[in-house]
């Protein structure tokens, strides 16, 4: 998974306790509004995610502990501070490389799980509420395809590295410098194997009787 926000496999690798404070669904949450809607003080999170303005300050200064966010300096009042996520990939470990039943591996799965919630939670919005929210000319740019394809391991790995490129780009064009009128915006891609599929070449079961 990638930094958009989600996290991936990388050099930068969070740090044991860091993954093991980031692995709160809450956190996990707070950490997310900030990465796709940019700063926000605790009450404006609270508000956002029906908690208490306590709780989201409780946790917002966990995160800050571990590097995770940080305050928007020049921004805000001593009772009213507005946070941002750090800027930068959030990498995980592989979870398979972890012993099975240790805090990192359990913390990873964690994490992993409940951003896949928030990426189904965002895309469940747009299908209900998006009509009612958007102009047609943003509901004729968004986009959802399914492309069903055989590739082998090299081959999916090209693919993926190719769109990781291709949004890489977008990244550094737009994301510290927006265009006006421009709106918060997320790109989901799944790329994966088929659990239920066949190798090219190998005989189906049934093909066999």
């Amino acid at each position: 998974m990638s930094e958009l926000p989600y996290p991936h496999h990388g050099e930068s690798m969070l740090s044991a306790p860091a993954l093991r404070a980031l692995a709160h669904p809450l956190r996990i949450r707070i950490l997310d509004e900030l990465s796709a809607y940019g700063p926000l003080t605790a009450t404006g999170l609270a508000e956002r995610l029906g908690e208490s303005s306590g709780v989201t300050s409780y946790h917002l200064r966990q995160l800050e502990k571990h590097g995770l966010v940080g305050e928007v300096i020049g921004r805000g009042t001593a009772r009213e501070r507005w946070w941002q996520r750090t800027p930068g990939p959030i990498s995980t470990p592989d979870a398979r490389v972890l012993p099975p039943g240790s805090a990192e591996r359990l913390a990873t799965q964690v994490i992993t799980n409940e951003w896949e919630r928030a990426r189904e939670r965002n895309y469940h919005d747009y299908l209900a509420e998006g009509e009612s929210t958007f102009s047609p000319d943003w509901l004729e740019a968004a986009m959802s395809d399914t492309v069903n394809l055989r590739l082998t391991p090299d081959e999916l790995r090209a693919l993926a590295g190719d769109v990781e490129a291709v949004l890489q780009g977008y990244v550094e064009r737009y994301r510290a410098d927006p265009s006006a009128g421009a709106r918060p915006v997320q790109i989901q891609l799944n790329a994966f194997p088929l659990v239920r599929g066949e190798p090219t070449g190998t005989a189906r079961k049934d093909e066999e009787r």
